[in-house]
Parts: C-alpha cells; sequence; structure tokens
C-alpha cells in the first residue's frame, strides 16, 4: 500500500471542476512546481520550469510597465484639466485690472503654487499709480532683467519655460514672499514686435513642485495663451 496522503475528496472535485483557480493563484503554482521537481529528483534539468520562472519575470515586468504608463496617463490628463481649468478662469475678466489681479488669486489656486508674479521690462520706473495698485502680481524692471534672471547673469539661449529649484528667491520679484519659495517656473512672454518681453512666475513653497525633468508643453500653451490676452490689453 502506498503512505502517499489521500486528497480529501471535496478538495479534489472542487480542483477538478475550477482548474482555472489553481492557474491563476501564483503561490499555489509554484508549490506545486517545486513539489514536481523535488520528485523528479536533482539530476534532473525541468526546462518547463525554468521557461515559466523567465515567463513570469516578463509578466511582472510588464505589469509593472501598464502600471506605470496608467498613472503617467492618469497624471498629464489631470494636468491637461487643471492648465484649462486654469486658463478658462484667466480669461473671465473684461478689464485689465481684474485681469492681473486673477493671476494671484483663482488662477494661482487652480494652479496650486504659492505666488505669481508678473514682470514687465520697461524703460519707465515703477511709481506708476496704476503698477503701485497692482504690487502683489505686477513689477517693472529695467529692460535686460528677464535674460539675466533666467540665465544667472550668464547669457546664452533663454528657453520659453524655465522650471527649477530656488534658494534665494528674488525680493524684485515675489517680495515679501520670497523667504518660502523653493521651486519656481518661469514662462517668457513675447509681446510682439517693437515691445519688450515679460515674465510670467509661478513660486512654490513645495520644492519638488517644479523641476528641469518635468515636461514643459502644457506650460507652453499657458503661456502662449497668456501672451495673446496680454497683447490685446497692451494694444
Amino acid at each position: 500500500m502506498s503512505s502517499s496522503p489521500k486528497i480529501e475528496d471535496t478538495l479534489r472535485e472542487a480542483i477538478i471542476s475550477q482548474p482555472g483557480v489553481i492557474l491563476d493563484d501564483k503561490d499555489v503554482m509554484h508549490a506545486l512546481i517545486a513539489a514536481n521537481e523535488r520528485a523528479m529528483g536533482g539530476n534532473i534539468v525541468d526546462l518547463r520550469g525554468i521557461a515559466m520562472e523567465r515567463l513570469e519575470s516578463r509578466l511582472d515586468r510588464l505589469e509593472d510597465t501598464h502600471r506605470s504608463v496608467i498613472a503617467a496617463a492618469y497624471e498629464n490628463l489631470a494636468g491637461t484639466n487643471q492648465v484649462h481649468r486654469a486658463i478658462l478662469r484667466m480669461l473671465d475678466p473684461i478689464e485689465f485690472e481684474p485681469f492681473l489681479r486673477n493671476l494671484s488669486g483663482e488662477v494661482g489656486e487652480i494652479l496650486r503654487v504659492d505666488a505669481v508674479r508678473l514682470v514687465l521690462e520697461s524703460v519707465q520706473n515703477d511709481n506708476d499709480p496704476a503698477v503701485q495698485r497692482l504690487g502683489e502680481v505686477l513689477s517693472v524692471a529695467e529692460p535686460g532683467f528677464i535674460d539675466d534672471y533666467l540665465t544667472f547673469g550668464r547669457g546664452g539661449h533663454v528657453r520659453q519655460v524655465t522650471l527649477r529649484q530656488v534658494q534665494d528667491a528674488s525680493e524684485t520679484i515675489y517680495g515679501d514672499k520670497a523667504d518660502w519659495i523653493r521651486s519656481e517656473s518661469c514662462l517668457k512672454l513675447d509681446f510682439g514686435d517693437g515691445r519688450l518681453p515679460g515674465l510670467l512666475v509661478l513660486g512654490a513653497e513645495d520644492p519638488h513642485m517644479f523641476g528641469p525633468q518635468q515636461g514643459t508643453d502644457l506650460l507652453a500653451f499657458f503661456a502662449g495663451v497668456f501672451e495673446r490676452a496680454m497683447r490685446r490689453w497692451l494694444s
């Protein structure tokens, strides 16, 4: 007589009636394969077991990639919706001062940034009453300031969108909020022929909010819409 224990009838019937449950359970399959290898002995190479292990490894990698792709797609969709909502809210005001104040208000809240600043280069000073009324969002700088700020005074090519971390934020741009700004998105603005450039700066307390490894397509689109809106006001 065999001394091997018999499988219970109820368990045996359950396995026979639903074999797919066994095949889909990774831990059970590993146990069965290990038992089969022990039964064959150590001198026999089980090529099917090796092949299965490799297939399982590939499947795990594919599942990880699949999850990463889905997560990236959802993140990109969420970012797109966020920028679209900010643009629609930005275009709501029909007067210039509410348009600018709205940047540091609801538009900034939608974009989840802690500071929004518009810098305009001008040969005039910032003593204009309109500039002083909008001091929380608007500042005026001398010609050349924007390129110097974006390149740290080193010159060279200036990108439309610059994402970076900051240690000592500029008081010229952020005012009394400069002490706690740790990352920023700088959008250089082209207002058309014959006009000096501008700079829209989004500042964040989170040092990881903006970084050079992030994509810039959505922010470039946002900058393009803002440029066109400003050209209407400047004209």
